[in-house]
């Protein structure tokens, strides 16, 4: 069981100078609660109650209005002594006893000393005897409370009945059983004030706390919104960077590969205007696809088309121009995913063909597009020379190529899977979450 608080010392001193100070003026600081500024009076009242109580029970006691007191001078005289005795001892007390540790256990015996001889002449100053047990509750350690409280206890009820001795003897259960219910409800009560006292404290300490990581959380939170906006700035360069690369570079790639052609067909005039042809409608599309890219907007074939649509036609028209066969097949059920989503599938598969067309002599290709429930997979393989751990490194160049499809996948907590080796082929591997359109990405 937890010791209670000792009452704070609220008597007046060498400090109380009686002048106004700038904190009484002011009344107590914003962080003290209601219960802390009314504390100051409580221990004002508990210091006042002892002399207050004997006032009254000797006014009791001397002003009868049938049977006068046997002696009330000296009745007078010993309620006068009890009174210069609490005075004294704990209302008002010199500053050298005001911090002893003998204080309160020397004002509690000679408190039940006056009062029991007071009560042997009078019962009726039992009304004294009361503040025992308010001075008791000072007393340290625990079980030294309880038996003080016992003692208070035991006199105001047994001397009414002829004494202590006299009372227990004659009726020993009934008195043992009120002095134990009122020691244990008054030390029960105190113990259980105690405890919510430091609960209050610690909520009042918790609230500081959060109040002062509040605080600190404002100013990291400035900080994290000057880095969010440059991260963002910087993400948003890289994704304008793979967006032209993969549409300028993809599509000059594609214009020299339909020039070279001609320039080999120069002989053949309609093969020539053919490739000329091609030429010209990938500069045309390339240069609009661009523009929307630079302007973050998605792919314009998208646009107008689901994705499995899509990249049917990308296979398609990358098939007429490498000369290439490429199949291209739908598993599962295909619904419409985020633009997010569907522009990145379109942005893998089209670095992924340039891919094998620049680097994989592959005589065919298959692309395969899965939807499952929580993910969607697409699968580009060939049949080309392969390549060794080493050669993507090396062959990258600064630019994106699988850097940039590993990035853009990474980017909406997808996972790229590149198989190769060489004379084996490549199959590379897409797969993202699978998040309808008008969900967040």
């Amino acid at each position: 069981m937890a010791e209670i608080p000792p009452v704070l010392d609220l008597t007046p001193g060498p400090r109380d100078t009686g002048q106004v100070t700038e904190h009484t003026r002011a009344g107590p600081p914003p962080s003290v609660t209601p219960e802390e500024a009314l504390q100051p009076w409580f221990g004002y009242v508990e210091r006042a109650l002892p002399p207050v109580l004997l006032v009254v029970a000797t006014a009791i006691a001397l002003i009868p209005e049938e049977h006068p007191p046997a002696d009330p001078a000296g009745t007078l005289a010993l309620a006068t002594l009890a009174g210069a005795w609490v005075l004294l001892t704990d209302t008002v007390p010199p500053a050298w006893w005001r911090t002893t540790r003998w204080r309160a256990p020397v004002s509690f015996a000679g408190l039940v000393v006056f009062a029991t001889v007071l009560m042997l002449r009078d019962p009726l100053f039992l009304v004294f005897l009361i503040a025992g047990f308010f001075v008791a509750l000072r007393l340290r350690p625990l079980p030294v409370v309880f038996a003080a409280l016992a003692v208070c206890s035991t006199l105001i009820h047994t001397i009414p009945q002829g004494g202590p001795v006299r009372a227990l003897t004659e009726e020993p259960f009934l008195w043992l059983t009120i002095v134990a219910v009122q020691t244990l409800a008054i030390g029960g009560g105190a113990v259980l004030s105690d405890k919510i006292a430091e609960q209050n404290e610690a909520r009042r300490k918790a609230v500081a706390e959060l109040e002062s990581a509040l605080e600190e959380n404002a100013g990291l939170h400035g900080q994290l919104l000057v880095q969010a906006r440059e991260a963002g700035v910087l993400a948003e360069r890289q994704r304008l960077s793979r967006e032209i690369h993969d549409t300028l570079a993809q599509g000059f790639t594609g214009i020299i590969t339909q020039l070279e052609a001609a320039a080999q067909a120069r002989h053949d005039p309609a093969e020539l205007d053919r490739h000329l042809a091609q030429a010209t409608a990938l500069a045309r599309e390339n240069l609009t696809d661009a523009r929307r890219s630079v302007r973050a907007l998605g792919p314009e074939v998208l646009d107008t088309a689901e994705l499995p649509d899509a990249l049917a036609d990308v296979a398609r028209r990358w098939s007429t121009m490498s000369g290439v066969p490429a199949e291209f097949t739908t598993t599962g059920t295909a619904r419409p995913l985020h633009p997010e989503i569907e522009a990145t599938l379109l942005r893998v598969t089209q670095e992924a063909l340039a891919n094998v067309a620049k680097h994989a002599q592959a005589s065919r290709v298959g692309l395969t597009l899965s939807y499952m429930e929580d993910q969607v997979t697409l699968d580009v393989r060939d049949d080309g020379v392969g390549f060794g751990p080493e050669v993507p490194a090396r062959t990258e160049h600064g630019g994106f190529g699988l850097a940039g499809m590993r990035h853009r996948v990474r980017r909406l907590a997808g996972t790229l899977h590149v198989e190769s080796e060489p004379g084996a082929g490549t199959a590379v591997s897409a797969s993202v979450p699978a998040i309808s359109a008008g969900e967040p990405a």
